[in-house]
């Protein structure tokens, strides 16, 4: 659903606008209600439609808060998530807790990952990517099974 990477501006109240090319998407699917909460391994943000959010919702719920990792999971992920409707613009207004956890300045980064989008401060970003193409060309990346016979 949602792929690509999009170069984006912060304004001055922590809005970001939509692509176009995901509005017409998002209203039909979700009537434009999202969710965002932050990463929990990475500096950026996981920007959900309600109808995906509810999915990863229903199986965090499912965790056992009495399993100290599965409770900080629950901790991070559901208790950063706010409701992020999309105006009649297109804009998300992204929380400032959000923006302060993924670091966000007046440049971010939309980054499809089908199901939801990753929001990331853009010099972070091309950082990572940097880091990420550097530890595969050293083959440093440790390979699951999965990944053995994957090609693109």
């Amino acid at each position: 659903m949602f792929r690509g990477a999009t170069t984006l501006s912060l304004d001055d109240k922590g809005r970001i606008a939509i692509p176009s090319k995901y509005r017409s998407l998002l209203l039909a699917d979700a009537e434009g209600k999202m969710v965002c909460t932050i990463d929990s391994k990475q500096p950026c943000l996981l920007l959900y439609a309600m109808p995906d959010w509810k999915v990863v919702e229903k199986r965090l719920s499912g965790l056992s808060s009495f399993v100290p990792a599965e409770r900080r999971l629950q901790r991070l992920v559901l208790g950063h998530a706010d409701d992020c409707d999309m105006d009649k613009n297109g804009r998300v207004l992204l929380a400032t807790t959000l923006r302060n956890h993924a670091s966000l300045s007046k440049k971010v980064m939309l980054i499809g990952q089908l199901n939801k989008f990753e929001i990331w401060d853009e010099e972070t970003w091309y950082e990572q990517i940097a880091q990420d193409i550097e530890a595969e060309q050293a083959g440093d990346s440790a390979q699951t099974e999965r990944l053995q016979d994957f090609s693109l």
